[in-house]
C-alpha cells in the first residue's frame, strides 16, 4: 500500500470514527434525557428515530423501497470493497527482468524474498531477516526488518548487507537501483531463573 493510500485510509478512518462517535454520545445524551442542541433531531428519552408519520409518509410510493434497498445494498458494497482493499496484501508477486534477448523473464517475487532473507541471515549480527517485495514489476522496493543481535553494530550490520545481499539483488535482476527501507530492531532476552 502506498503511503499516498494509507494516509487516505487513516484520514477516512478517522472522519468516520468521529462522526459516528460524537453522533453515539449525542443519542446516549438524548435518551438519558440531558441537554442537546436545540437543532438535534432527538430531544428526549421519549421521542423516536422515525416517528409515525415520518414512517408512513413513502408507503404509498412505489419507488421508496427499491430505491432505500439499493442505496444499503450499495452502501454495504463499497463498505465491503474496501474492507478487502484493506485485508489485500500489497506484496508483489514478481519481478520483470530484462534477459537481454528482448523477451523479459518473470522472476517470482517470494523467490527474491527468501534468497535476500537468506543472505541477509547469513551476515553476522543478524538474528532474523524479513523481506517483502512492493512496488511495481518494472520499479520493485524492498521492505526489510533486520532482528539483530544484542552484540551488533547497526550501521555495520546495515553496511553488509547493502554490500552484499542488496547489492548481489539488484545486479541479478538487472536493476540500476533497488530502493529499500530497512527496520532494525535488537533482540531482547529476558532472564531466568536458574534453580
Amino acid at each position: 500500500m502506498s503511503t499516498v493510500t494509507g494516509a487516505v485510509n487513516r484520514v477516512l478512518i478517522g472522519v468516520v470514527g468521529l462522526v459516528l462517535s460524537a453522533t453515539g454520545v449525542a443519542v446516549l445524551a438524548a435518551g438519558a434525557g440531558l441537554g442537546v442542541p436545540s437543532w438535534w433531531p432527538w430531544n428526549g428519552p421519549e421521542d423516536v428515530l422515525l416517528s409515525r408519520s415520518e414512517r408512513k409518509r413513502w408507503q404509498g410510493e412505489d419507488w421508496w423501497w427499491p430505491l432505500v434497498i439499493t442505496v444499503l445494498t450499495v452502501v454495504v458494497l463499497l463498505a465491503l470493497c474496501w474492507l478487502i482493499a484493506q485485508l489485500r496484501r500489497s506484496r508483489l508477486p514478481g519481478i520483470l527482468v530484462d534477459s537481454g534477448d528482448g523477451d523479459g523473464a518473470t522472476l517470482r517475487g517470494r523467490a527474491l524474498e527468501s534468497v535476500l532473507a537468506g543472505e541477509a541471515e547469513h551476515v553476522a549480527g543478524v538474528s532474523r531477516a524479513q523481506v517483502v517485495l512492493h512496488g511495481r514489476r518494472t520499479v520493485p522496493t524492498l521492505r526489510v526488518r533486520l532482528l539483530l543481535e544484542p552484540y551488533a553494530s547497526p550501521g555495520e550490520v546495515l553496511d553488509r548487507v547493502s554490500a552484499g545481499a542488496f547489492r548481489n539483488a539488484r545486479e541479478s535482476v538487472g536493476l540500476s537501483v533497488f530502493p529499500a527501507e530497512v527496520r532494525l530492531r535488537a533482540v531482547t532476552y529476558h532472564a531466568q531463573r536458574v534453580t
